[in-house]
């Protein structure tokens, strides 16, 4: 959950539009995971949708939007994204994210990766995701976990086309 939380304070200040979706898992998992609430995260979006709610904007192909980030990612939804079932908003809009060819970044949690789950990733990216496991680069020596989680954000980013300076890259500067 640090990255999802990264990854909205992020785009806060970007001219981005952020729509936020929290399935059940997710929100069985932030008091675990984060000092902050739930209701911190959605104060970090622009719209927050249910994750019941089919009808929402972001599950029809006519929805402007630049891309989807699924942090994280868990070996159900990955599951669901790669055979495309669409049973709740986050499987709907990522099917409707590659159906339209644009960005889906799939930042999976789950390690070691079973056999279904590397399966499942190589049928997302032939789908047309980008399957980015969650795990940081240490090249630039961190300090603390903030900097460790802002590598995986700022390929999220990068994935989808957002520019960004969120963290170092590879021998930059030298």
């Amino acid at each position: 959950m640090l990255y999802a939380l990264d990854l909205l304070r992020t785009l806060r200040p970007l001219p981005v539009e952020t729509h936020l979706i929290v399935t059940g898992g997710a929100k069985q998992v932030i008091p675990t995971e984060l000092s902050e609430t739930l209701h911190d995260l959605e104060g970090l979006a622009d719209v927050v949708h249910k994750d019941r709610d089919l009808g929402a904007p972001v599950a029809s192909g006519s929805f402007r939007a630049a891309g989807m980030v699924i942090v994280p990612c868990s070996a159900g939804t990955l599951a669901k994204v790669a055979q495309g079932l669409t049973d709740n908003l986050v499987s709907r809009a990522a099917h409707v994210t590659l159906k339209e060819r644009r960005p889906l970044v799939l930042v999976v949690r789950e390690a070691p990766f079973s056999r279904p789950m590397l399966q499942n990733m190589l049928l997302a990216h032939d789908a047309g995701a980008a399957v980015l496991p969650a795990s940081p680069g240490f090249y630039h020596r961190p300090q603390t976990i903030g900097e460790l989680v802002a590598t995986v954000t700022a390929r999220a980013l990068d994935l989808l086309g957002v520019d960004n300076d969120h963290a170092p890259r590879w021998k930059e500067g030298a």
